[in-house]
């Protein structure tokens, strides 16, 4: 760590955003303290697949997602689902969205998603040197497997728009060659592709690692203390109120993930952030276990393989702050496994969850200044890409909070642009 600037920073949210930019703060000289109102890392951040992963530019905004939204209306088992609410909110976001669902507006939003993907990984990698190696960290690449040939080949149009407009062009791999590429996939599968320049971690063994060195370097968390208020005078955050006192800093950051709207009126904006919900199951591994992390967009799962561990998740629903794990829902994500895997669970369940992802409606994270407010700032938003977009965003909010010059251009996610 660099040698102290004499400024103390709070960052309210100790998810894997608030951990990242706690990171390159207390590195350029911040004194640093995070507080969440549970425990360090138990959002959205905890049990997800851990993909770290710079293919991944193309937003949720396809044209196919308004046709996938409607019909979800009426089908509780849908991937893509929206539950019917009385929340003008939420169909203020969802109209949004749907303004945003065009090709034009997904291609734009790649291109601004690309970069801060490329810091990221680049980060992780220079972070991976210094962390201890319990992360799981593996620079695997990650795969697309498929059971139809013609889903098979449609791929081929999305992986010529990412050759075409991005520069990223996966490998193919023919069904032929697939016990040779990863022996747990079935026999049946029509071939997959795989994005080598991608990798993956296990989230909760990262949170747990990064937090461990953080505390060694100095830096303060504060769990289960919610912020109840944020006081602001003359266009500045004076201190907060937390159920262990008032907390004075001279920087504040707000990396609040799905609860962010809450603290909107507070900072004077506009947070349009709506949760969405995922699941995931994770279990022992099974005798014949993938040694790739994969996605089946067929059936809209993933899965990723742990030293001793195995997990399969996805789904996405929009059914508000909903704390529930609805059985058919595990049920469907191993179901859905059995398509492509010869073992598609372990014997033993070891956790299952879910997590509220915070998604915007233009799929682009939140980074910036909140408007009116010099010294705050809004690290949040990140869509299902908190863990990928991490280590990038803990630099950027490093860099702004230090009045220092940015890596790359960050006007795309400005809280201005709602």
């Amino acid at each position: 760590m660099t040698g102290p600037t004499g400024d103390r920073t709070v960052i309210v949210g100790g998810g894997i955003i608030g951990i990242a930019c706690a990171h390159y703060l207390a590195e350029a000289g911040h004194a640093v303290t995070v507080v969440d109102r549970a425990t360090i890392g138990s959002g959205s951040s905890h049990g997800n697949l851990g993909f770290i992963c710079p293919s991944r530019v193309l937003p949720m905004n396809e044209p196919s997602a308004i046709r996938e939204g409607l019909a979800s209306l009426f089908n509780r088992r849908a991937a893509f689902r929206v539950k019917p609410q009385l929340r003008l909110d939420l169909y203020r976001w969802m109209a949004e969205f749907a303004r945003r669902c065009t090709h034009g507006r997904m291609i734009e939003a790649g291109r601004d998603l690309q970069p801060l993907l490329a810091l990221s990984m680049q980060e992780y990698l220079e972070l991976f040197e210094v962390l201890p190696s319990d992360t799981e960290w593996k620079h695997s690449g990650l795969a697309f497997a498929f059971r139809s040939p013609a889903a098979l080949d449609g791929f081929v149009e999305t992986d010529t728009l990412l050759t075409d407009t991005y520069g990223i062009t996966a490998s193919r791999i023919e069904a032929a060659d697939l016990p040779a590429f990863d022996p747990a996939l079935r026999d049946d599968l029509a071939g997959a592709f795989i994005y080598r320049g991608d990798g993956f971690v296990r989230p909760e063994s990262l949170i747990q690692t990064w937090q461990s060195h953080l505390t060694d370097q100095g830096v303060e968390f504060w769990e289960d203390c919610p912020v109840a208020d944020v006081h602001t005078e003359n266009g500045r955050v004076v201190g907060l109120d937390t159920v262990r006192g008032e907390l004075k800093a001279d920087h504040y950051v707000f990396a609040t993930g799905a609860w962010s709207p809450e603290f909107g009126s507070q900072l004077g904006c506009r947070i349009p952030i709506e949760p969405g919900k995922g699941y995931s199951v994770t279990m022992n591994r099974p005798s014949v276990c993938p040694t790739h992390p994969m996605l089946f967009p067929e059936h809209h799962i993933a899965m990723s393989p742990y030293a001793d561990g195995y997990r399969i998740g996805s789904m996405m629903e929009f059914v508000g702050y909903d704390t529930s794990i609805p059985e058919h829902r595990i049920t469907q994500l191993t179901e859905s496994a059995a398509h492509y895997l010869k073992e598609p669970t372990g014997s033993e369940t070891f956790e299952t969850w879910y997590g509220w992802r915070p998604m915007t409606w233009d799929s682009l994270p939140i980074i910036g200044r909140s408007p009116g407010l010099d010294n705050a700032v809004l690290a949040t938003g990140h869509n299902m890409l908190g863990i990928a977009l991490a280590a990038g965003t803990g630099r950027l909010i490093s860099e702004l909070v230090s009045e220092r010059p940015s890596g790359i251009d960050i006007s795309a996610f400005s809280a201005n642009r709602f």
